[in-house]
C-alpha cells in the first residue's frame, strides 16, 4: 500500500538518490495533517452508512430515470449494488485518510473503473452526483473541523475527477 512515506522513499530509491529536502518536507506536511485526517476518518467511519445512503438518495433524486425498467437502478438488486458501490468509495476514502495517501483509491477504486462501467453500460454521472453531494454536504464545525473537512473533500474531489 502506498503512503506518502513509501511513495517518497520509493521515488528517491528509483532515482538512485536519498530523499531530498523537498521530499522530506512533503512527508512532514503529511504528518502534520495526520490529526485532521484521523478526525475525518473517525467521523466518516461512524457515519459511513448514513453518508452513503444520503449520497445515493441525492443521486437518484437527480437522475430519476435510473429507476425506469432496464436502467441501472431498476431492480432491488441493482439498487443494493449501487449503494454498495457508493459505500465502497466511501470506505476507500476512509482508508486513504488513515494512510495519508491515495494508494487505496488508486489500486482498488480507480484502476480500471471506467472500463468496468463501460463494459457494464453503467453511467458514471450518477456516481459523480452522489460523491459531489457527499462533498457538498460536509460542514465545519457541524460534522468535523475545517482542516479535517479539507482532507476529506480533497479525496472526494480526487475520486470525482477520476470518474468525470
Amino acid at each position: 500500500m502506498k503512503s506518502v512515506v513509501t511513495t517518497v522513499v520509493s521515488a528517491a530509491d528509483a532515482a538512485g538518490r536519498f530523499p531530498t529536502t523537498s521530499d522530506l518536507e512533503s512527508v512532514q506536511g503529511s504528518l502534520q495533517r495526520a490529526a485532521a485526517r484521523m478526525e475525518a476518518a473517525e467521523k466518516l467511519a461512524s457515519n459511513l452508512d448514513s453518508v452513503a445512503q444520503e449520497a445515493y438518495d441525492a443521486c437518484i433524486k437527480k437522475y430519476p430515470y435510473l429507476n425506469n425498467e432496464g436502467e441501472a437502478n431498476s431492480t432491488d438488486t441493482y439498487k443494493q449494488k449501487c449503494l454498495r458501490d457508493i459505500k465502497h468509495y466511501m470506505r476507500l476514502i476512509n482508508y486513504c485518510l488513515v494512510v495519508g495517501g491515495t494508494g487505496p483509491l488508486d489500486e482498488w477504486g480507480i484502476a480500471g473503473q471506467r472500463e468496468v462501467y463501460r463494459a457494464l453500460n453503467l453511467p458514471t454521472a450518477p456516481y459523480v452526483a452522489a460523491l459531489t453531494f457527499a462533498r457538498n454536504r460536509g460542514c465545519a464545525p457541524r460534522d468535523m473541523s475545517a482542516q479535517a473537512l479539507v482532507e476529506y473533500n480533497a479525496l472526494l474531489d480526487y475520486v470525482i475527477n477520476s470518474l468525470s
